[in-house]
């Protein structure tokens, strides 16, 4: 047990040891996650989710906060409340971000089977200052935890893949199309045109289907997936997690 002190008072959180599992039939979907600015994900069938932007909303009443602060008598007790409504603001903030990751998280894992998405490196992403308030406020590392925590409670497969060249590679013919952030269109010679979140969402589901899961609910054996057809091993897996 530990005692937790927020702007809004303090709480007590205990610290419980309880295997969740819940069981639901399977939905024999796979889906791939492309995770964005513009839209918080865009998915291997062309699905988009908006990103709520939950800091650049509450970014006024947060400055406007702020300047009382900084308006009140250092060591006043009006000073004290006015941090005080400052940081309530803050951890609205928070609330909502982390009420928006859980939310989403259930809703992909328990309408797919598979679900593969990015191995991002946040800490070097935000390394970019031009985007590193966009980064932190869209919280794609807070959504990446509970859709493995839920992949586990629905035992579901969850599977990072190497993002590097996902949304260059054409996924019809495999080819790189070289492309700048401005360029939203992925246009390939073979014929392919899609939408540039679309592709890269289809080439990550093609690498979680085609290689090993390096981090989720599941790591697939390679010397199992070197002897049989990737499809067969999840069919394998969901069989199993039916009959149990």
């Amino acid at each position: 047990m530990r005692l937790v002190k927020r702007a809004d008072g303090y709480y007590v959180q205990f610290s419980i040891s309880v295997d969740r599992a819940e069981a639901i039939a399977p939905t024999h979907q796979t889906v791939g996650l492309d995770v964005g600015l513009s839209c918080f994900y865009t998915d291997s069938l062309g699905n988009k989710v908006e990103n709520p932007r939950f800091y650049r909303t509450g970014e006024q009443k947060m400055k406007r906060s702020q300047r009382l602060v900084s308006r009140k008598v250092k060591g006043s007790s009006n000073r004290r409340k006015a941090r005080t409504r400052l940081g309530r603001v803050h951890l609205k903030i928070s609330r909502q971000r982390k009420d928006h990751a859980v939310k989403l998280a259930r809703c992909v894992v328990q309408s797919n089977d598979l679900i593969a998405y990015e191995d991002l490196r946040i800490k070097n992403m935000v390394k970019n200052h031009c985007k590193a308030l966009s980064i932190n406020d869209a919280g794609w590392y807070q959504f990446r935890v509970w859709l493995e925590y839920f992949g586990k409670v629905f035992k579901k497969i969850t599977i990072a893949v190497n993002p590097s060249y996902t949304s260059q590679e054409c996924s019809d013919c495999g080819s790189i199309v070289k492309k700048s952030l401005s360029t939203r269109t992925h246009v390939c010679q073979c014929g392919c045109k899609l939408d540039r979140d679309h592709n890269a969402g289809i080439n990550i589901l093609n690498l979680g289907l085609g290689t090993v899961g390096h981090t989720g609910t599941f790591v697939l054996d390679a010397s199992n997936a070197s002897g049989e057809s990737t499809s067969t091993l999840i069919g394998v897996i969901l069989s199993e997690q039916a009959v149990s």
